[in-house]
């Protein structure tokens, strides 16, 4: 399987060789097929798969053929290859298409972490195989230690391995903290995916509207972004 994305990534080309298969999550994103016409088989989600990507169909393509993927406006797609005995898990709803004859296994998630990511379960897939991930920007792999904790805005967090020790936290003095998104707290070996377009939501707010002693107001006094407008 090839995939190319010129910029910017309005889209993905996706060809396939004679012998391959790959299964679309979003079959309306299909916007060009190639190929013979019985290479696409749509079938019914499980029970699982509806209730994560809140959809009912998927597509199995078959066969050496070529396709166009659209992208959402502001995201991107990055290709990522999982090797046999992977133990990423990864947020469903960032998975666009994934390769035949992989293995994927829900993950329950804790209901403390579940509350905050409003998802109860993570997806494991195994390999070997490639995954197609939606991402805001690109997608940045960084190394985890088991003694030194790394911290992650939670909005950022694409995949983490099963085995890492995670919590979700702050970081800093008692300021930083009480500004900063949540973060997970991750500890162990192996590394973790994160989308890179993630950011703080307010810049471009504060850029283009309010003068500075009421953008110094919103930053220092406790939940002045509520109050102060």
């Amino acid at each position: 399987m090839k995939t190319t994305a010129p910029p910017p990534q309005g889209y993905v080309r996706v060809e396939l060789e004679a012998g391959e298969a790959l299964h679309v999550l979003h079959p309306n994103a299909i916007l060009a097929y190639r190929g013979a016409g019985r290479g696409r088989e749509d079938r019914i989600m499980d029970a699982g798969g509806i209730y994560r990507k809140r959809k009912w169909i998927r597509s199995l393509l078959r066969g050496q053929s070529e396709l166009l993927l659209g992208l959402p406006p502001g995201f991107g797609l990055e290709t990522v290859a999982i090797p046999a005995g992977s133990d990423l898990l990864f947020d469903f709803r960032h998975v666009i298409f994934y390769s035949d004859g992989m293995a994927l296994k829900p993950r329950i998630q804790k209901l403390k972490t579940a509350w905050i990511t409003k998802e109860l379960t993570r997806m494991r897939f195994s390999g070997p195989g490639s995954i197609g991930i939606l991402t805001a920007g690109g997608l940045a792999r960084i190394d985890l230690d088991e003694e030194q904790p790394l911290f992650i805005d939670a909005s950022a967090l694409v995949a983490f391995p099963e085995s890492a020790s995670i919590r979700l936290s702050v970081y800093g003095n008692p300021l930083a903290s009480q500004h900063m998104n949540v973060q997970w707290e991750l500890r162990g070996t192996g590394s973790a995916l994160i989308q890179t377009g993630s950011f703080d939501r307010a810049l471009p707010e504060l850029l283009d509207k309010g003068g500075f002693i009421r953008r110094t107001l919103r930053e220092l006094l406790p939940f002045g972004g509520v109050y102060i407008k």
